[in-house]
């Protein structure tokens, strides 16, 4: 990727990583209800979902390919989109998460498994039930203070 690429502001449709917010919401309850042992697959599974929208940003999960496939079609074009880097902080932010509580899943830290997995939970339910991307606000809180500083 060229540094005019890295640059670039890509617009996305916030309906997109809405609707990816609840598939990692459906995998976060799965991997938190299974428990530390059994919940490991799911748990490994949702860093995977992370790993491209943290690297790329949200318009290259999986969630976002299952979104223009299968329901963007279905709807009218978007009001307004939005830039995709609070979007892709808030998948780095998932993807530490999700990471974590695999790594205490794995060393038998059910109490790690849990917190993390429960603040995924809770980060994937407010996007989806409410339109409330928490990293996209810690995103846009963070480069607000430093903007000011600077």
């Amino acid at each position: 990727m060229t540094a005019t690429a890295h640059a670039q502001d890509i617009q996305i449709d916030p309906r997109g990583y809405r609707f990816g917010a609840a598939v990692t919401l459906a995998v976060a309850l799965i991997a938190v209800l299974l428990g530390s042992d059994a919940g490991l697959m799911p748990m490994a599974i949702l860093v995977l979902m992370f790993l491209p929208g943290a690297i790329v940003g949200p318009q290259a999960t999986v969630q976002s390919w299952l979104f223009k496939r299968l329901i963007r079609a279905r709807l009218t074009p978007p009001t307004e989109t939005e830039s995709f880097r609070p979007p892709r902080f808030a998948q780095q932010m998932g993807l530490a998460m999700s990471a974590l509580a695999l790594v205490f899943g794995l060393l038998d830290v059910a109490a790690g498994f849990y917190v993390f997995g429960v603040l995924v939970l809770i980060a994937s339910f407010l996007n989806a039930v409410f339109g409330f991307c928490l990293g996209c606000e810690i995103y846009l809180a963070v480069k607000k203070a430093t903007t000011r500083a600077a």
